[in-house]
């Protein structure tokens, strides 16, 4: 008889398995904040119990204590002054290794199990999740609940669903029965163990603490492993919160809590130090090039799950709705103030302008009226305030001074400060367009994380088709999308997307938008390109954290 856990939680993980399979539309948790599906008071449960975390330390009784750290700054200008507990490396993984032998005795179907019950228990906490998702990152409100909350709730199921597929093709036992002509069969009694790998890390990072964790973490959870969670040090309270849930249902199944924890590193030094032990076998990475790629150099003894930078771009080359066309791209410049990793940052356009149901559109024109759809949108303070959020690093907020400076290219629309009457101390900018000319390769060229993006001019389509190969062949991206009336031009963009093996968006002008990824259909990243070295997710994302350990004897 399988886990009580796991029948209890059937649906959920049928319905998963079913999503990955036909990879239509399907969710588990509910992305709307309804009160029919969270409970009435959900809502002010959730902000309180979000208070209460402020200005006390964050208790996770963890082996190897040595102290507190804390100074997360919110972008938000509120002082959230929680303190959290630095334990010795070391020691975490000492305990999370005695952990995994009852993880290992769990079996496939508790994993899966007790993983689903802590999905289930983290989606009745969206809206605390949602408070310190908002309130570190800088993410408006919807966003912060539906990203941080039931869309990283997703991602970490479909983990969990590919992990209990690839686990489920592989049986506990067998009978080998060899003939062997005249003499008597040889007959073995095989049995096989799934086991995982060891230690995973989940390095976090500060835009996404939950949606970019979640899948390496319950991947590396659900196949058999200890984890400890490095979260970026100004978005640790989403990574605390999960951790102490994580903890709790352990605990509550017979599991030893240590199998997960929180490793709040107080510098760059003790995170290189856990990364690089040699109990240490799965690392998964979401930030820069330059610690993601000495993950990669110098962690041998695991393997490196790290998406990266990346250069994401869009070819205009005709449409049939140019409005359309202009709001779409406008809302996908301004979401969270460009600082998704999703974010188009160059967009090409002919020299010879474009063709529209409007009539012919220069450059200038579609420059100056992209200009106007970004600034239009953004009008209304409500709906600025709702989309962009706050920006969330000072690095960030120097890289848009610089933009507006000119020194990138001319400034089409200027980056403008806002002032947010519920968050008077936020950090709020709106998205800089700069104009550039195909040769200005240095500005736009490599990513510039943040509300910044480049309209840029190149000699025709098919320059700017091959320009698009070269940039996500060379420098990565997650993302690219095409605007075309002409089959084939979205023909010659598909192939040219299938070389350089990045995801194509055609024609968006509705309520879908390029930086968006829906989990169980999307596949976030190839690992086909440089910003990306796996999927989030497929089969591969899982296969690797555990091993078959097989033992036979004669019968």
């Amino acid at each position: 008889m399988s886990h009580p856990l796991l029948e209890k939680h059937r649906a959920t993980l049928d319905g998963a398995l079913n999503a990955i399979r036909t990879r239509g539309y399907w969710s588990a948790y509910n992305e709307m904040p309804s009160p029919k599906t969270y409970g009435e008071t959900a809502a002010e449960d959730g902000k309180k119990a979000f208070e209460a975390h402020l200005g006390k330390q964050f208790g996770l009784d963890q082996p190897g204590q040595k102290g507190w750290v804390g100074g997360e700054q919110s972008p938000y200008g509120i002082d959230l002054a929680v303190q959290y507990p630095v334990c010795d490396h070391e020691a975490l993984i000492a305990a999370g290794q005695r952990a995994m032998v009852g993880w290992q005795q769990a079996g496939a179907d508790g994993r899966t199990g007790i993983c689903l019950e802590i999905l289930d228990r983290l989606n009745k906490q969206s809206f605390e999740l949602a408070h310190a998702v908002m309130m570190t990152t800088g993410q408006g409100w919807m966003m912060a609940f539906q990203a941080g909350a039931p869309h990283a709730q997703d991602r970490g199921l479909e983990t969990v669903a590919y992990a209990y597929r690839e686990m489920s093709f592989v049986p506990t036992e067998t009978v080998w029965d060899k003939p062997q002509g005249k003499n008597p069969p040889l007959v073995m009694k095989k049995h096989f163990e799934l086991v995982g790998q060891g230690v995973g890390v989940v390095v976090g990072c500060g835009t996404f603490p939950t949606w970019n964790t979640y899948p390496g973490l319950f991947a590396a959870l659900s196949t058999g492993n200890a984890v400890i969670v490095k979260p970026h040090s100004n978005a640790i309270l989403p990574a605390a919160i999960t951790v102490r849930t994580i903890r709790a249902v352990l605990a509550e199944n017979g599991i030893d809590p240590n199998l997960v924890s929180l490793c709040v590193a107080a510098d760059r030094g003790t995170t290189q130090k856990l990364v690089t032990h040699a109990a240490v076998k799965s690392i998964d990475f979401t930030g820069g090039n330059v610690f993601g790629q000495w993950l990669i150099d110098n962690c041998r003894q695991a393997r490196v799950y790290a998406e990266l930078a990346g250069v994401n771009n869009i070819v205009i080359d005709s449409t049939d709705a140019y409005k359309p066309m202009l709001r779409n791209l406008a809302f996908t410049l301004a979401l969270y103030s460009g600082q998704m990793c999703t974010t188009s940052q160059a967009i090409f356009v002919p020299a010879g302008g474009i063709e529209t149901e409007d009539g012919h559109k220069s450059y200038d024109d579609v420059c100056a009226d992209l200009a106007k759809a970004v600034s239009g949108f953004l009008a209304k303070p409500e709906v600025a305030h709702a989309v962009l959020g706050a920006v969330q690093s000072a690095d960030t907020l120097r890289r848009i001074e610089m933009a507006d400076s000119g020194t990138l290219g001319k400034v089409v629309l200027a980056s403008t400060k806002l002032e947010n009457p519920e968050f008077p101390n936020a950090t709020v900018r709106t998205p800089v367009l700069l104009a550039c000319d195909v040769a200005d390769e240095h500005a736009y060229m490599e990513e510039r994380f943040g509300p910044i993006s480049f309209i840029v001019k190149v000699a025709d389509t098919a320059a700017a088709i091959a320009l698009s190969e070269r940039i996500v062949s060379t420098h990565g991206a997650l993302t690219a999308g095409i605007y075309s009336t002409k089959p084939e031009v979205i023909d010659a963009m598909t192939v040219a997307t299938m070389r350089s093996k990045v995801a194509l968006s055609i024609n968006l002008t509705g309520g879908v938008f390029v930086n968006q990824s829906a989990a169980y259909s999307d596949y976030h990243g190839t690992g086909g390109n440089p910003a990306a070295n796996a999927s989030y997710a497929d089969a591969a994302f899982v296969a690797n954290r555990f091993v078959v350990v097989q033992r036979r004897f004669h019968i």
